[in-house]
């Protein structure tokens, strides 16, 4: 007596088509963009937003004081306009490009890079999604610190709105910068000196009235990304705001914001394979 397997009986529920090919598994959709970035967007948020609150504190306050401290040398007029436009966008420089450039070096040393890339979402998404919670956290600064800054030099609040462009595009240009410095810097430490020397130019350079600055010192201002914002929102607060002037410097934001989260996810991509 022979002992057949019961999946080769032709009247077996079990048998097998031998001309049958083995079908293939369907693989899942890729990750869009849009959807990864808001996904990455509110985990990030909801990470960050307990240990950045202080530190929102702290740029906020900050800005407050260098205007303060400013009043005593500075009356008004085109001065005063630098001082309360450069106070305003510090703190957006302060988190984008210090905090976000020192967030990207740590993650990169502890290997948490190696997270993100196990993740079906694109690199694109990781970097914006990061830039946009760190930015989002300037907002109230900003507004506090510009509200601020027209009441103790009596400029007029009725452009204020325009803060609606320049946040964002400035933090776009500035978060970008700082992904990237922070993804590219080979330790660490290095990310956190590039970011505060980046904050420390943003200071310098965009608080300070450009007409007391030398030929050479006002040809590396214009190299920084934030000069174009702390350019327009100054230029809102004359009687007769030059518009094309704002829209234009608004532009410039947009084009390095462009540029540099760019380059920031070509660093992820070049670190996140190491």
């Amino acid at each position: 007596m022979s002992v057949v397997p019961a999946e080769v009986l032709p009247g077996s529920a079990l048998a097998v088509d031998e001309t049958a090919a083995p079908a293939a598994a369907e693989l899942g959709p890729r990750a869009r963009l849009w959807p990864s970035l808001c996904a990455v967007y509110r985990a990030q948020l909801s990470r960050a937003r307990v240990a950045r609150i202080p530190l929102l504190f702290v740029a906020t306050f900050q800005s407050i004081g260098i205007m303060i401290l400013m009043r005593g040398v500075v009356d008004g007029g085109a001065e005063a306009q630098a001082v309360v436009a450069g106070s305003s966008v510090l703190v957006v420089a302060f988190v984008a490009l210090n905090l976000l450039a020192q967030y990207f070096g740590q993650l990169r040393a502890s290997g948490g890079l190696d997270h993100y890339a196990t993740l079906p979402v694109p690199p694109a998404a990781v970097v914006l999604g990061a830039a946009g919670a760190y930015a989002s956290f300037t907002v109230p600064g900003t507004v506090v610190t510009a509200a601020f800054g027209c009441a103790l030099f009596g400029l007029p609040v009725a452009h204020l709105w325009v803060l609606v462009a320049v946040i964002p595009l400035a933090g776009a240009a500035l978060a970008g910068l700082g992904a990237a410095l922070g993804l590219l810097a080979p330790r660490p430490e290095l990310a956190t000196l590039l970011g505060q020397l980046g904050m420390s130019a943003a200071l310098l350079l965009g608080v300070l009235p450009a007409d007391r600055m030398p030929e050479a010192v006002r040809f590396t201002r214009d190299l920084l990304p934030s000069t174009y914002g702390v350019e327009a929102f100054a230029r809102t607060f004359g009687e007769r705001p030059d518009w094309a002037f704002v829209l234009g410097d608004l532009a410039v934001c947009a084009v390095v914001g462009v540029v540099s989260l760019a380059v920031a996810t070509w660093a992820y991509r070049r670190a996140a394979v190491r």
